[in-house]
C-alpha cells in the first residue's frame, strides 16, 4: 500500500533548530536540566527539514531501528502522540535516548540531510515526543495485560536489560530484573548527572515498564544472594546478563589512595545515585576542594568536571592528547567550557603528593606530544622529557576508562571470559547454556544505544530458544 501524501512540504534548506538551554551563568551552580527542548513552533520547522526519503538511512543507522521517517512526519504534521506511539514500536524510553543517545554517531551521521546541509535533529525531535507523552503516562500506564509465559531472569537494570525487558514482556514472558543497587537504571542512574539526564525521566519510563508487567528486585547481587544455578532452579527458563562495566581503571601512579582521590565511577555514584549534590546536607557527601582536577577525556570526564564545577571547586580536565582527540560527545565539551571548565591538554599525570594529614595537595604531571596513530586510530601521546611539573590540587577524579565488574563471573567459572568480558556466541549465549549476556559487561565500556542494541538481540535470542522459532538468517 502507498504512503498517504504528506501533508506539508519538506524544506531542508531551513537551518537547523538550535536546542534552547539553560543560561550557563545559572546552571554552572544547579542539578537542573541543562536542555530544555524544542518548542513545539521549533518542532514544526526542524521536522519538516525531513526529506522523507525513499530509502531512510538514518533506520538502517538506528542501532534499534525506529521509524525515524515516519515519527518525524507526524511530528511535522503536529501529530504529536502519533509520533510517540510510532517510536514505541521499538523504544520505551524515547525520554532517556533523546538525551544520552549519541544521535551524532548513528542517525543523525546517516541522514541524507547532512549531506549538505546540517542532518535532522533527530534526538531533539525524539525527545520533544517523548516529553510531550509525559501527559498521556496513565494512558499509558492502564493499557497492559498481566504477561502469563515463561519465566525469564534479568541481572542488572541497566539500559541492556531495560529494553530486553520491554521486548520480552511484549511477547508475554514473565521478566524479572535483579539489580545490585538499591535504586534502578544501572548506568542511567550511577553515571548520568541529572542535569543530563533528569531522573524523574528516567523513572516514569522505567515505571511504564512495571505497568506492562516487569516485576523489579533491588539489593540483590547475582553470584552472592542467589547464584545463575539457583535462579534456573527457581524455574527461570533463560538469564540475561547485563551487569555493565562497573570496574574502574586505576591511573597506575604513587598516591592514588590519598583522600581526596576519586575515580570517577564512584565520583559519579556518589552524586548521582546517591545524591552527594545536595551538598552540605548530603547523607554520602564527597570531598570536593578548591581546585579539582579530572583525569580523562570521555564523557564521564564531562560529567564528573561538570559536577566539581557546580560544587564550587575551580575545575580542569588534564587530558593527554589534544583536543580533537577527546572522546566525550561535542555539546559536552562545549558545556563544560560554557560552564568554566578549564581544560589542559597534552599532559598526564605520573605522581600525586599529598600534606602531612594525607589529604592530596599536588599532583605532578608530565608533558605529551603526539606521535604515530595507535590501534584506536588515534595518535599515541609520547611523554617529553625534562617537562614534568606540579599543579596545587585538593581534589582529583580519576576518569580514564572501566571494565565489567568480576563479581559474578568469579563465582561461576563455567562463564568463559576475557580481560573479565563475558565471551558470547553469535546469538548472544554465554558458555553456559541458556545464559545470555549483552552490553558492557561483553564490550567493555560502551554507550547506551549500543547496549540496548544488544539487549534486543538477546531478547529476540531467548525468544527463539524458549518458543522454538528457528533464527532468522
Amino acid at each position: 500500500m502507498a504512503a498517504p501524501p504528506l501533508k506539508y512540504k519538506p524544506n531542508p534548506k531551513a537551518p537547523r533548530q538550535a536546542l534552547p538551554l539553560l543560561d550557563p551563568q545559572v546552571r554552572a551552580h544547579t542539578a537542573e536540566e541543562v536542555a530544555l527542548g524544542f518548542t513545539p513552533e521549533q518542532v514544526s520547522v526542524e521536522a519538516q527539514r525531513c526529506l522523507q526519503c525513499a530509502k531512510p538511512t538514518c533506520i538502517e543507522a538506528c542501532p534499534l531501528h525506529i521509524d525515524i521517517k515516519r515519527f518525524i512526519a507526524r511530528l511535522a504534521e503536529n501529530e504529536f502522540q502519533a509520533a510517540h506511539d510510532v517510536i514505541s514500536e521499538q523504544s520505551p524510553f524515547p525520554g532517556v535516548c533523546g538525551r544520552v543517545c549519541q544521535h551524532e554517531l548513528f542517525c543523525e551521521d546517516a541522514c541524507i540531510v547532512g549531506r549538505k546541509w546540517d542532518p535532522v535533529a533527530i534526538g531533539s525531535l525524539e525527545r520533544f515526543a517523548a516529553d510531550h507523552a509525559r501527559l498521556r503516562m496513565q494512558e499509558l500506564a492502564t493499557s497492559y495485560p498481566k504477561p502469563t509465559g515463561p519465566k525469564v531472569a534479568l541481572v542488572g537494570s541497566g539500559p541492556a536489560s531495560l529494553i530486553a525487558a520491554y521486548d520480552l514482556v511484549r511477547w508475554n514472558y514473565q521478566v524479572t530484573i535483579f539489580e545490585a543497587l538499591h535504586k534502578l537504571g544501572g548506568v542511567l542512574a550511577y553515571g548520568i548527572p541529572n542535569f543530563r539526564l533528569p531522573r524523574e525521566i528516567l523513572k516514569e519510563e522505567i515505571a511504564r515498564l512495571q505497568n506492562m508487567g516487569v516485576e523489579f528486585v533491588v539489593d540483590f547481587i547475582a553470584g552472592k544472594t542467589a547464584s545463575l544455578k539457583e535462579l534456573m532452579e527457581e524455574g527461570y527458563q533463560a538469564i540475561f546478563i547485563g551487569t555493565g562495566a562497573g570496574l574502574p581503571h586505576m591511573m597506575g601512579i604513587p598516591g592514588e589512595n590519598l583522600v581526596g582521590v576519586y575515580t570517577a565511577n564512584e565520583f559519579l555514584t556518589r552524586i548521582n545515585l546517591m545524591e552527594a549534590f545536595k551538598f552540605p546536607d548530603a547523607p554520602t557527601p564527597v570531598r570536593v576542594g578548591k581546585r579539582t582536577i579530572v583525569v580523562g577525556g570521555g564523557n564521564s570526564a564531562m560529567d564528573a568536571a561538570r559536577w566539581a564545577n557546580r560544587m564550587g571547586s575551580e575545575t580542569t580536565i588534564l587530558y593527554r592528547r589534544g583536543r580533537i582527540e577527546l572522546k566525550a560527545r561535542l555539546e559536552e565539551i562545549e558545556h563544560a567550557e560554557e560552564e568554566g571548565v578549564k581544560f589542559e591538554f597534552l599532559a598526564a599525570p605520573v605522581a600525586l603528593f599529598g600534606d602531612e594529614n594525607g589529604y592530596v595537595k599536588e599532583i605532578e604531571c608530565i608533558r605529551m606530544e603526539l606521535g604515530e596513530p595507535d590501534e584506536s586510530g588515534r595518535r599515541a601521546p609520547v611523554p617529553v622529557e625534562s617537562s614534568r611539573h606540579r599543579i596545587p590540587v585538593d581534589t582529583v577524579v580519576a576518569a580514564i576508562g572501566q571494565a565489567p565488574n568480576p563479581t559474578l563471573q568469579k563465582v561461576t567459572p563455567q562463564l568463559i571470559t576475557r580481560r573479565g568480558r563475558i565471551l558470547i556466541d553469535e546469538h548472544g549465549e554465554t558458555s553456559m547454556a541458556h545464559v545470555y549476556a549483552g552490553g558492557d559487561v561483553v564490550r567493555g565500556g560502551s554507550t547506551v544505544i549500543l547496549a540496548m542494541k544488544d539487549g534486543r538481540a538477546a531478547a529476540q535470542a531467548i525468544h527463539n530458544a524458549i518458543s522454538g522459532t528457528p533464527e532468522v538468517e
